[in-house]
């Protein structure tokens, strides 16, 4: 049968959107755990953080109103969202805030470094997961992906761009940076990688996920 229909599309369609919510919570999640870690945070939420701060919001709130105006600047670049970008935008700040109501604060260093560490890997499998889905890029995604197409930069260059952007403006804020933040970066590319190999679907039911070789691979937010 296709996979549009009958039992086998069924499944395939069911496993695509299990993966894709329980991938955007667990990067929620993720998130929250390297803020109440308090080693740096991830470029974009360290200006979520920031916004939060002066505006008197949610972590988590900030979070979906950056989504929704990046998701804006789709329009010029002629960007087409798709289920898992509105999703995208919704699930993750949800589960970062429900996350940070219950999650405690801890105080020792030998306690918030593993969770560093822990945040991390969980933000990974949360890529590999999401983005192995297929259901759309996410709106920070889409945003370097437009711009790769409109100025023919690589897109190695164009996220970096955007990223030292994102995370000069999220200092000003008062976002946290530290060597969470330099931990991140380094370590998120080959992590995220090795769990989209790990999630990637069959390829009768959706194309996997193609990195090229040396090319990090994106965030997802």
């Amino acid at each position: 049968m296709s996979a549009s229909g009958g039992p086998s599309g069924g499944a395939s369609l069911t496993r695509r959107l299990l993966q894709l919510y329980v991938g955007l919570a667990l990067y929620g999640v993720s998130g929250a755990l390297q803020l109440r870690a308090g080693l740096g945070l991830a470029p974009w939420d360290v200006l979520n953080q920031g916004v939060a701060r002066h505006t008197g919001i949610s972590i988590g709130a900030a979070s979906i109103a950056i989504g929704a105006l990046v998701l804006l600047l789709w329009i010029p670049l002629r960007q087409r969202p798709g289920l898992g970008t509105v999703s995208n935008v919704l699930v993750i700040g949800l589960a970062m805030d429900a996350t940070l109501s219950v999650a405690p604060d801890p105080r020792s260093l030998w306690l918030r470094i593993p969770l560093l560490g822990f945040s991390v890997v969980l933000c990974a499998v949360a890529t590999g997961l999401y983005i192995s889905a297929r259901f759309g890029p996410g709106p920070r995604d889409g945003l370097m992906t437009g711009l790769h197409r409109r100025t023919g930069r690589s897109v190695r260059l164009v996220r970096t761009c955007i990223e030292v952007v994102v995370l000069a403006t999220g200092f000003v804020l008062g976002g946290s940076v530290g060597a969470g933040t330099v931990f991140y970066a380094l370590a998120i590319g080959p992590l995220s990688q090795f769990f989209l190999r790990r999630f990637a679907l069959p390829e009768r039911t959706v194309p996997a996920p193609v990195v090229p070789a040396g090319e990090k691979v994106p965030d997802l937010v």
